[in-house]
This record gives C-alpha cells, structure tokens and sequence, in this order.
C-alpha cells in the first residue's frame, strides 16, 4: 500500500511538472486567421508584380545583348562602346529594383512587417495570458524550430548561475570588455527576476527569450 502510495505521488509529481511546458501551433493558428490570410495575398500579389517586373527589364537586357552582338561587327568602337554602356546601365537599374523590392529591409519586407506584425501581435498577446493563467513555465513554437514564444521570469536561473560563478547579477561588461562584470556577488540584486517583456529578433542564432520575452512568430 505504501509503494502505491508513493508510485501515485511521484506520477502526481512528474504529471505535474510535464504541465509546465506547452507548444503552440503558430501555422495552425494563423491559419484560422482571416486578416492573414488577406496579408499574404496582399504581399504575395506585390510580390508577383514585382518580379514580373525585374523579369521584364532583364528580358530587355537580353534582347539588346543580342542585337548588339548581331550588329557588332558594323558598328564603330565608339558605337560599341556606348552601346555597352546603355546596356549595363539597364543592367545596373534591374539590380537596383530588385534590391530596393526584394533586400533586406526592402519593400516586400516593410509591408509584411506592416500587415503581419499586428496579427502577431495579437498571437502573442493570447499566448501570455494563456501561459501566465496556467502557471507554464515554457510555450514553444511547433511551426518555427520550437523558438520559445513564452518564458515565465520566476523559473529563470540566470542570476543564480551568475552568483554561484562568482559574478554580480546585474552588472554587465561593455562592448570593449570593461566595466565591473565580474568579482564576488553577495546579496540580491535589485534588478534581480526583473526582465522585460519584449519581441525577439527573429533571428536563428539569438540567445534565448528571457523570462516573459518573446520570439517571432514565422508567418507562412
């Protein structure tokens, strides 16, 4: 009776702790979006025109290209030479479309962040008070590489790692590597289960969210 007792205890006890964690969906859940769905036609139509448009001006290249070569031998090395630079003049401009619409922080980026972001907002915004009001310590994101969209502060370790090696909680070294970062670390710091709660970059090799940061949600 005992050995059940305690069997009983400890899956209460294991049951309990898996409950803490939890994954989110983001591709499931943006897809009962109707506002999403509506944004990704938007960009996606922006899209289409856009190469369509890049498409065009290169074709244009290639046919000069061709009627120079056809003509090349009947023409001056001035001609030529004008000619050449026409060409890549055009070729220089159909670069500069391509990276004004398509680069990083270009026109197609700039209005998915303007049509998305505040979707993902509001996923965000649901995921916390989801997390907070059952006690999770973890939401991960299934659709993005389990990015975690969610981290409760009061399971973050990070200051009792820092004093257990010996540093201060709190101070950090500059970006030149001075500052008072290291040294004996006594007491609790003021700034100590303070995090701020805020979006991440996005980007693959970021560190972790901190307690209550956040992840971005991938659109689709």
């Amino acid at each position: 009776m005992k050995f059940l007792a305690t069997g009983l205890l400890l899956i209460v006890s294991l049951f309990s702790q898996a409950q803490k964690f939890a994954y989110v969906d983001s591709k499931y859940i943006l897809s009962h979006i109707p506002e999403y769905q509506q944004a990704q036609a938007e960009v996606n139509k922006l899209s289409n025109q856009w190469q369509k448009d890049i498409e065009n001006k290169y074709e244009t290249i290639a046919k000069l290209e061709t009627s120079l070569q056809a003509e090349k031998i009947l023409l001056t090395d001035e001609m030529k030479q004008k000619r050449e630079q026409e060409i890549e003049a055009k070729r220089q401009e159909a670069k500069d479309m391509q990276k004004a619409k398509f680069g990083i922080n270009g026109e197609l980026f700039k209005k998915r962040e303007e049509l998305v972001k505040p979707i993902q907002d509001q996923i965000y915004e649901a995921i916390q008070e989801v997390a907070s009001t059952s006690a999770l310590m973890v939401v991960f994101d299934k659709s993005s590489g389990s990015n975690m969209l969610y981290t409760n502060p009061k399971y973050d370790i990070s200051d009792k790692v820092l004093k257990k090696m010996g540093l201060k909680p709190g101070e950090t070294l500059d970006e030149e590597g001075g500052g008072e970062g290291g040294g004996e670390g006594e007491g609790e710091s003021e700034e100590e289960g303070k995090k701020t709660d805020g979006k991440g970059d996005g980007g693959k090799n970021a560190a972790p969210p901190k307690g209550g940061e956040r992840a971005p949600i991938k659109d689709k």
